[in-house]
């Protein structure tokens, strides 16, 4: 996987996480820095908390990253199914990056909510109520398993990979670029809120998402016309 591929999975998942992330994932993010950090502590001690809140979603997404890798080694056997389905994910990409816009119902199609199954409130429940620093960490780890159209997004192209470790990275690196904005959001939740903020960022991150989404069905063209061609190797 060359640099190219590497800067667009990090653009676009620090923009989307300005935008879509925070409308997907704010809500949590404000329910446990309200019910469990206390807002006189040490600002390093509220700073480690969402750290480690953020390290349990990554750690969440390196796994996911890691079994669409091996899913995807399992199912490819040739270039034209390697290049089959870069322009699918491509596809799914410009899909997102529509329904970013507005413009279609995508996202929210696909995002059937996990956190209205039972286990999962009364695990969420659990680790709301410790005031541990490890719960922070399973926490984070439960919000990396709700379904999200930008996760799947990203699990797409780490099935591109054909590679367990390369899978892990692709997800790794995504959840790496969204600590930013959900870090943030416990500190400058007015500022992220602001409706002009959030749908300029918004609007740069459908762009970068439709984009990539046209240069990974270039990929997967080559892929289809270039039977030496290697997927850890796009260009």
């Amino acid at each position: 996987m060359d640099a190219l591929n590497l800067l667009s999975i990090i653009t676009i998942a620090f923009l989307g996480s300005f935008s879509h992330c925070i409308g997907m994932c704010g809500g949590i993010v404000l329910a446990y820095s309200s019910a469990k950090i206390d807002e006189k502590s040490a600002k390093s001690t509220q700073a480690l908390s969402h750290l480690i809140y953020s390290f349990g979603r990554i750690t969440t997404y390196a796994i996911l990253g890691a079994i669409f890798g091996w899913l995807g080694g399992v199912a490819t056997f040739n270039n034209y199914a390697n290049g089959t389905l870069l322009i699918i994910a491509g596809i799914l990409m410009i899909l997102a990056g529509l329904s970013l816009l507005g413009k279609l119902k995508f996202l929210t199609l696909i995002e059937h909510s996990l956190s209205k199954s039972k286990w999962y409130q009364e695990t969420f429940r659990t680790f709301l109520r410790s005031k541990s620093l490890s719960s922070f960490y399973f926490l984070g780890m439960l919000n990396g398993l709700l379904p999200c159209g930008f996760v799947y997004f990203f699990a797409i192209t780490a099935a591109s990979t054909a590679s367990p470790l390369w899978g892990a990275i692709v997800m790794l690196i995504f959840g790496l670029s969204t600590v930013p904005a959900m870090f943030s959001m416990g500190f400058f939740v007015g500022f992220l809120k602001q409706t002009s903020t959030r749908n300029l960022i918004l609007k740069l991150a459908a762009i970068a998402v439709v984009a990539y989404g046209i240069f990974t069905i270039y990929n997967g063209y080559g892929f289809i016309t270039d039977p030496n061609r290697s997927l850890l190797h796009c260009h």
